[in-house]
């Protein structure tokens, strides 16, 4: 029975009582699962999914100490190849920022804020050490993977793991490519878009038994440049991040694909950052030529874009209607929410870029804030 009465009717008749209590208690139970943020776990089709970010770096401050006396910054292309603003601003992000790349519990804050679930850990890129001695590259490699084991094993319902090879030497990096997966449980290695300046299909690098290895073991190859190595033209402005870096991806890309690793290899699981580069958004002249010219067609039988469409980006692109773009053409399943965490040059709020796409589905969207990252690194 209803009753209408005044706000103050105290008739216990009425239970008013019981029933303002029963509606609190459901409003509040429908407000801590709505605001509720602590895992960030979505419902779809009635399964969870976990928002992941697939693009971040991890550089352990001891690991990083040891090998100091080697001035690795002295191989960075972007510092090589800049100005004395652009290198002072960038020792002046390490001081802003340093903290955040080891220091686990700011990273997990700074997750929370971001809405991210769980994290892929890739190596800095200042990390990858190919100017050195085979071996002593090796012993690097291994330090560094083993100091990003250990902060998935203590953390295991937050971080997953990529690690680094010494690509300087093929037969060491499927030695430490097999130990990261094996043994350490790593989902797949970070590598460079060149080595040395070299590209990763010279053939002085014989690096086609490495690309076999990744297939075989189901690792993901995540292609993350340090600019471009020829960088004379590139010095201002921080052009050797702001082009170099999506350039040199293009360029490292273009060589697979025309090269024929990734017909000879077509189960190859390769991450391209920041988008996919320049290549991505400008296919359609590499399929011109190929179709125009033989010089242009000289391994590869079918058009470059075919083999394109195969290569898994991130999210990386810094502006929604790009980012819509390049879903249109490639489809939502290729695509992977990423920050570039901590870098300044990275997205602070990945998941409000993506809500930003227009005519995005809610499924589309789930595929990219975190299933597609869940199925290819295996995140249960």
């Amino acid at each position: 029975m209803f009753y209408k009465c005044s706000p103050g009717c105290s008739d216990p008749k009425h239970r008013h009582q019981v029933m303002a209590a029963a509606t609190q208690k459901f409003s509040l139970k429908k407000n801590i699962e709505k605001n509720d943020s602590s895992t960030n776990k979505t419902k779809v089709s009635g399964k969870k999914f976990k928002v992941v970010d697939a693009h971040c770096h991890y550089l352990n401050p001891e690991v990083n100490a040891k090998y100091a006396y080697l001035k690795p910054g002295m191989h960075d292309a972007t510092a090589v190849f800049a100005t004395e603003l652009s290198r002072l601003t960038n020792q002046n992000q390490i001081k802003e920022r340093g903290l955040k790349f080891g220091n686990v519990t700011e990273r997990l804050k700074d997750m929370n804020k971001m809405g991210v679930d769980v994290q892929v850990l890739s190596p800095a890129p200042i990390q990858y050490y190919y100017f050195t001695e085979p071996d002593v590259g090796a012993k690097i490699s291994r330090d560094i993977n083993e100091s990003i084991a250990k902060v998935v094993a203590d953390t295991p319902d937050r971080f997953v793991g990529m690690g680094t090879v010494p690509l300087q030497n093929v037969d060491l990096a499927i030695q430490e490519l097999e130990y990261a997966v094996k043994v350490l449980g790593l989902r797949g290695v970070e590598i460079c878009t060149n080595v040395n300046g070299l590209n990763l299909t010279d053939p002085s690098l014989g690096l086609e038994k490495f690309f076999a290895k990744a297939t075989d073991l189901g690792a993901v190859v995540f292609l993350h440049p340090m600019g471009f190595s020829q960088g004379e033209r590139l010095v201002e402005h921080y052009f050797n991040n702001v082009i170099g870096n999506p350039f040199d991806t293009s360029l490292a890309l273009a060589h697979l694909i025309f090269d024929g690793v990734l017909a000879r290899h077509p189960k190859l699981k390769i991450l391209a950052a920041h988008g996919g580069g320049f290549l991505a958004s400008y296919w359609a002249r590499m399929d011109h030529a190929w179709k125009a010219r033989p010089d242009a067609r000289t391994i590869i039988k079918k058009k470059p874009s075919y083999y394109l469409e195969k290569v898994f980006f991130d999210t990386i692109t810094h502006d929604s209607q790009i980012l819509g773009n390049l879903i249109n053409r490639y489809g939502a399943k290729r695509f992977m929410l990423g920050t570039d965490y901590p870098f300044d040059m990275g997205e602070d709020t990945p998941r409000q870029l993506i809500a930003g796409v227009t005519g995005l589905s809610p499924d589309d969207k789930e595929l990219i804030e975190g299933l597609n990252a869940m199925k290819l690194f295996k995140i249960k």
